[in-house]
C-alpha cells in the first residue's frame, strides 16, 4: 500500500496543526463526553501511552478477549483522522468499556465542552521540555502523519517558536495547569516522577481515580508496564500502525530522563535555556531535566 505524502503545518486558531488533526473538526467538538469518562491529556510524546496503559490495566486487567487489541483501539485518540482507519472519534463512540478511556493531545481551550459539562476525570501528563523536543524530533523522523522535522538544529528551532504539531510546549503545559487550579477533577502528573517511582505515581492515580487495586494486581500493573515490557508487546509499541517507519526510529524509544544530553549542543542549550526562563517566567511549574 502506498502511503500518503506528509501533511503541511499550518495554523489553527492560534495553534500549529496539520488536516490529520482538524479534519474531524465539527464531530470531535460535538463529542458527547459521559461523567464517568477518563480523558488522558498530553501534549505529544510525553508519557501517553505509558498512562494509558497503566489505566487501562488498572481498570480492565487483560483477560484474553483483550490480550490482543491494540491499545490504541483499547484508548482512542480522539482528534485523529487519517486515511484508511477509523477516526478516534467513532472509536471512543463505539468503546464497549466503562469508563471510557480516550487520549488527546489537544490544547486545554480546544477540549470538547463536554468533557467540562460532564465533569469527566482528566489525567494530564507533562514532561520536560528538552527531552519533550528530543522525542519529538524522532517521532516526526518516522512518523508519517507528521510534517518531515528537518534535521535537528530546524527542527529546535521550530519546537522553541510552537511551529510543531499541536503548538507550543509552553503554552500547553501552562494552560493545563492552570486549568488545574479551577477544574478539580484534573490530575497533573509529571513523566519524571513516574521514572523515579512509578509505584508511588500509580498510587497517587488510583487515589484520584477511587480505585483500590490490591497488591497482587498492583504487582501484575506495574510489571507489565515497565519501558522494556512496553517495548516489546505488540500491544503497546504501535508495530501494526503503517504510518509509523519503526526502522527510522522506534515508537518506543529510550523512555529516559536526560536524552537531550545527547542532543543538545552547548549553544543550543544555553540559548534554549533563556529562552526557556523567559516563557516560564509567571508560572509555579517546576519541571527536572534530570533525575
Amino acid at each position: 500500500m502506498e502511503l500518503p505524502p506528509r501533511p503541511t503545518l499550518f495554523d489553527f486558531h492560534g495553534v500549529s496543526m496539520t488536516k490529520y488533526f482538524t479534519d474531524n473538526w465539527e464531530n470531535i467538538q460535538s463529542f458527547k463526553a459521559r461523567p464517568d469518562d477518563i480523558l488522558i491529556a498530553t501534549y505529544p510524546k510525553a508519557g501517553t501511552t505509558w498512562v494509558s496503559y497503566i489505566l487501562d490495566l488498572l481498570y480492565f486487567g487483560e483477560p484474553d478477549c483483550r490480550s490482543s487489541v491494540p491499545l490504541q483501539e483499547r484508548v482512542p485518540f480522539l482528534e485523529i483522522s487519517e486515511p484508511s482507519r477509523p477516526k478516534g472519534k467513532d472509536l471512543a463512540d463505539q468503546l464497549p468499556t466503562a469508563p471510557r478511556l480516550i487520549k488527546t493531545h489537544l490544547p486545554v481551550q480546544f477540549v470538547p465542552k463536554s468533557f467540562w459539562e460532564q465533569r469527566s476525570r482528566i489525567v494530564y501528563v507533562a514532561r520536560n521540555a528538552k527531552d519533550s523536543a528530543v522525542s519529538y524530533f524522532h517521532f516526526g523522523r518516522m512518523n508519517r502523519v507528521l510534517p518531515e522535522p528537518g534535521d535537528w538544529s530546524c527542527f529546535l528551532q521550530n519546537f522553541m517558536q510552537g511551529k510543531v504539531v499541536f503548538g507550543s510546549w509552553y503554552e500547553h503545559v501552562n494552560t493545563w495547569w492552570d486549568q488545574k487550579q479551577t477544574y478539580s477533577n484534573l490530575h497533573y502528573m509529571f513523566y519524571e516522577d513516574l521514572i523515579e517511582d512509578s509505584g508511588q505515581e500509580i498510587s497517587r492515580l488510583c487515589s484520584f481515580l477511587g480505585l483500590s487495586p490490591t497488591a497482587e494486581q498492583r504487582e501484575l500493573v506495574q510489571a507489565k508496564v515497565t519501558f522494556d515490557n512496553m517495548k516489546q508487546n505488540k500491544v503497546t509499541n504501535f508495530s501494526t500502525v503503517s504510518m509509523m517507519n519503526q526502522s527510522v526510529s522506534p515508537f518506543m524509544r529510550k523512555g529516559r530522563v536526560g536524552d537531550w544530553k545527547n542532543h543538545f549542543t552547548v549553544s543550543q542549550n544555553e540559548q534554549f535555556e533563556e529562552d526557556f526562563k523567559n516563557k516560564m517566567k509567571n508560572t509555579a511549574l517546576v519541571f527536572r531535566n534530570e533525575i
